[in-house]
């Protein structure tokens, strides 16, 4: 297949974007439900498929390039590249198994493969795997209570679950419990009564897979930080220009335009985030007065062993997002914890990039 090179501009929906094709805007559609934070940013490269069919999009994305490597970004074709590693043997604990059906049904819920293991049936659910940090994959990117429902079922029917990783430079794989802790520690929890395999391998832009390796799960590191304590983001759109009386620190004209408030919750963070997203609750903190009038509003959880508030807020300083002096910083010595942006933070990849620092940075040195 032969594929046009777009530049992405702007994710419309959890299934559309806006690209740039031969200097001319177009919307596309994007096969994949995750955030894609760190993929989908302004002038990336991605690889598209005219579609010459009435009442569709005019084109699919099929992948991106990111460090030098094709990301495959259409999960429709994942299953396409699992069959292929199967047949070929390429899967330590697959090699030999038999695929019987493809979404297959079982109680009720599809399923991806149906093998014949010595005789037995055994499903198999596929996911593909875009997130990396370093030498590290983490799934999901974003919550997924089906994939969590799919953990029960494998379980259940003593199935696999196989993680494909789109990066050849991959040696680890973790549950991202930052992202959706509840389907991290089931697959935990669970991961004596699933066969889990992750793979890494490399495909190009004529979806050629080339298997790399089997990546490890090193438990040991996400029992250190499944604790439910450590740091969050809060972030939500002002829609317009707002004067707001904020305690003890009075009137505030707050512009229109993007929040970012850094906070910590050394124990029971997601209660913390809970209160934050209540609409009704008691106004006790700085950002009380404030997440009312927030739209979109989106929370980054940072599970930690220690409290690395303050320093996120002097990397958002960095960044250069605007500080709202004195916000949620009465009992430190920064200047802030509240940022503004006029443009989207996720939209800027030093914000990603600080995200992705301190939510995975502090594994790495457990991993040798």
């Amino acid at each position: 297949m032969k594929f046009i090179k777009g530049i992405f501009l702007k994710r419309l929906n959890r299934f559309t974007c806006k690209c740039l094709v031969d200097n001319k805007k177009v919307k596309a559609y994007l096969p994949n439900p995750g955030r894609l934070w760190e993929i989908l940013l302004p002038k990336r490269i991605l690889y598209l498929e005219k579609i010459n069919k009435k009442n569709t999009l005019p084109y699919i994305i099929w992948g991106a390039e990111k460090d030098g490597d094709f990301i495959l970004l259409n999960t429709n074709y994942t299953n396409e590249l699992a069959e292929k590693l199967i047949k070929e043997n390429k899967i330590k604990d697959l090699t030999g198994k038999k695929i019987i059906k493809r979404e297959a049904k079982i109680k009720n819920r599809r399923i991806d493969f149906l093998l014949k293991d010595n005789n037995k049936e055994r499903p198999l659910e596929v996911k593909s795997c875009t997130l990396f940090y370093k030498k590290i994959a983490f799934f999901p990117d974003a919550v997924s209570e089906r994939a969590r429902n799919h953990l029960y079922l494998l379980a259940e029917n003593n199935g696999y679950l196989l993680l494909i990783i789109y990066s050849p430079k991959i040696y680890y794989f973790l549950p991202d419990f930052h992202t959706d802790f509840a389907f991290a520690f089931s697959l935990y929890k669970l991961r004596k009564k699933i066969k889990i395999k992750a793979v890494s391998v490399k495909v190009d832009k004529d979806l050629r897979c080339q298997f790399i390796r089997e990546v490890k799960i090193p438990w040991k590191v996400f029992e250190r930080f499944k604790s439910d304590r450590g740091n969050y983001l809060l972030v939500g759109e002002l829609k317009k220009d707002k004067k707001i009386l904020v305690g003890k620190l009075g009137r505030i004209i707050f512009k229109k335009g993007y929040y970012v408030y850094v906070g910590r919750a050394m124990e029971n963070l997601e209660k913390r985030i809970e209160r934050h997203l209540r609409r009704k609750k008691k106004k006790r903190w700085h950002i009380d007065y404030l997440v009312d009038y927030l739209v979109n509003l989106k929370v980054i959880s940072i599970r930690s062993e220690r409290n690395f508030e303050c320093e996120i807020a002097k990397d958002l300083e960095k960044i250069n997002f605007l500080t709202i002096k004195k916000f949620g910083s009465s009992d430190c010595l920064c200047e802030s914890h509240l940022y503004y942006s006029p443009t989207n933070p996720f939209l800027i990849e030093d914000f990603v990039n600080l995200i992705n620092k301190y939510r995975f940075q502090p594994l790495l040195k457990y991993l040798y």
